[in-house]
């Protein structure tokens, strides 16, 4: 299963904060808006992402179709079809694509820890 591009999504207190911070550590914008309230921040192929008032808590992110460069890949596994493949082994979903549609969808689930693991799929 090619579950796509890995990331972290920090919820952060303060976005300005936590952006000088995390280029004190080398990482550069990637992507993102600061009046959005929210950066993506790369180093390397490790990727940051900093959220503002978006969401609680920590989410552990993949992104299929997509790699470290958020650049599409041709031969991806569709979040449709590792949604299929999750319900197969009995992991229960919080959030399901829309098996009706293609394109970008989302599935959310938790792990044995109850860490939030969003698999967001933007092709």
């Amino acid at each position: 299963m090619k579950v796509g591009a890995f990331s972290i999504s920090l919820s952060v207190k303060d976005l300005k904060v936590s952006k000088e911070f995390y280029e004190t550590l080398g990482f550069l914008i990637f992507a993102g808006d600061l009046e959005h309230n929210y950066l993506i921040m790369k180093y390397g192929n490790a990727i940051v992402g900093l959220f503002q008032g978006m969401f609680e808590g920590n989410i552990i992110t993949f992104n299929p179709g997509w790699n470290q460069n958020a650049e599409k890949q041709d031969n991806f596994d569709d979040v449709r079809a590792i949604q299929k493949h999750l319900r197969s082994t009995g992991i229960k979903l919080v959030k399901e694509a829309d098996e009706l549609t293609e394109g970008p969808d989302s599935i959310t689930l938790f792990d044995p820890d109850g860490n939030t693991i969003l698999i967001d799929q933007h092709v």
